[in-house]
């Protein structure tokens, strides 16, 4: 076959630069799927590993990344994705156990150990981890992907690819594979300088346009950078909060599922949207941990939260890869009345819809294609001093209906999100058949009482359903 290859954005690349450039940290996201244990285990009551490699074998076929390794162009060195010739599934779905009946705490444990690993850069940049040995007959399966690869809605999708929503008593036998050629270094090196010639042509194309103001792009334009004069305004001043520290490379995990239909209740009662609530929620439950397990007195303080904002098209549904924007919101963290939280964080996210701040942001990152990784391996450098936010909050819509590995139901699903620089701490949001699971991830040492900020959340949203009258 002819050698093929496909160049990572500088977006995608950006996350392989932050983890050049920290000695501590993992950028992957993560999740631990709980499944039924029944239908995976053998005659013996042993987990059938094979079983499940052979599973996973059989639907690569759907993402083919997942059988391809980084590869790198001569002089700039700018990462490209080649077919690994030495794919190996049993590398990849890999085989571990708790000491049973193993509790859900020790499977946290577990789990954050897991999830502190780095993925060897050699191999295709991905590990499915499945553990048995939990208590009530259930199994879990640890997944990490390069944040390089997927953001939260390709990673949802990728979800809904390996499993399957009807139970499947035997895998599908694997289509044969034949990995195509590796470009060599020649090839390599005249597609960067055909990109770099292309460059100035496309610019000139898109100048041409804005002249013409063919499809209204002055228009467009014109409101994109008055929407990143406001951006601007939204970096720096926080307040810097305990966790708000360079982190180190070990993660505590912890999670909390709650029924979506009660955030639901909450947003028809009070107004706004889930992704409202989930922030006002947040707010509540950081005012509670630092002033009750940290002891700090809040007085006008705002927190910062950083929330990524999907700008995935339909067209490129099933896409991997990060189509990924943000907004910063400040959350009221000092003002104690749960309604008057909520109505300030819904004033702030109706602004950011009409200002189109998550499109300004998706602009500024589509110009850093034509800059190289200079300037993102200056950024990576300089987040490890300081990030101009507390806190990432990620939502990320998943599948409605419930899903199958084999024969086995998924019960339950937790997302993890990676931290970097100072963010010692980070919330993941993840919705499934009914449930919408609350996942934390934490620097080890810099939040050791991790489980207080889960039972804070659980507070949190206790009194904004009873400010709303719902108990």
């Amino acid at each position: 076959m002819s050698a093929s290859y496909d160049r990572l954005t500088q977006l995608d690349n950006s996350f392989l630069v932050y983890e050049d450039a920290q000695s501590s940290g993992a950028m992957h996201v993560a999740s631990t799927q709980i499944h039924d244990a029944r239908p995976l285990q053998l005659d013996d009551g042993s987990l059938d590993i094979e079983r499940l490699q052979e599973y996973v074998l059989a639907r690569l076929d759907r993402i083919p990344r997942y059988r391809q390794r980084l590869a790198h162009t001569p002089l700039e060195g700018h990462p490209v994705w080649v077919d690994d010739s030495d794919f190996n599934i049993r590398y990849h779905v890999r085989h571990s156990r708790l000491p049973r009946p193993g509790n859900e705490r020790q499977l946290k444990r577990m789990a954050g150990r897991i999830f502190s690993q780095r993925l060897d850069r050699e191999k295709p940049l991905w590990e499915l981890w499945v553990i048995e040995g939990l208590e009530g007959d259930r199994v879990a399966i640890v997944s990490k992907v390069h944040h390089c690869m997927v953001d939260g809605v390709s990673g949802s999708e990728l979800i809904s690819a390996l499993l399957s929503p009807e139970p499947q008593e035997k895998p599908d036998p694997a289509k044969p594979w034949e990995p195509r050629e590796v470009p060599s270094r020649l090839t390599l090196g005249a597609g960067e300088v055909a990109r770099a010639m292309r460059g100035p042509l496309e610019a000139a194309s898109a100048l041409g346009r804005l002249v013409r103001d063919e499809d209204h792009d002055r228009h467009q334009l014109t409101e994109r950078l008055s929407a990143l004069r406001r951006m601007a305004g939204d970096f720096g001043g926080g307040t810097v909060l305990p966790f708000n520290q360079p982190v180190g490379p070990h993660r505590r995990l912890d999670w909390m599922p709650m029924p979506l239909e009660a955030i639901k209740e909450v947003r028809r009662a009070v107004g706004g949207t889930v992704n409202d609530i989930v922030l006002a929620v947040t707010a509540g439950a950081v005012r509670q941990y630092l002033m009750q397990s940290r002891g700090v007195t809040l007085t006008d303080e705002r927190m910062s939260v950083m929330a990524p904002v999907s700008v995935r098209s339909s067209s490129e549904r099933g896409d991997l890869g990060n189509r990924v924007s943000a907004w910063t919101v400040h959350l009221p963290i000092a003002e104690p009345d749960p309604l008057q939280r909520l109505a300030d964080i819904r004033a702030q996210t109706e602004e950011l819809k009409s200002s189109k701040r998550a499109e300004a942001a998706e602009m500024l990152t589509q110009a850093t294609e034509w800059t190289g990784s200079t300037l993102l391996s200056l950024g990576a450098r300089l987040a490890h001093l300081g990030t101009p936010f507390n806190l990432v909050v990620t939502n990320v819509p998943g599948p409605r209906i419930p899903l199958y590995l084999l024969e086995s139901r998924l019960l339950e699903i937790h997302p993890h999100v990676p931290l970097m620089g100072t963010l010692g701490l980070g919330i993941a949001l993840f919705s499934y058949d009914g449930m919408l699971s609350w996942g934390f991830s934490a620097d080890w040492d810099l939040v050791p009482d991790l489980h207080d900020l889960l039972l804070a959340t659980e507070q949190s949203f206790a009194a904004l359903r009873e400010a709303a009258e719902l108990d």
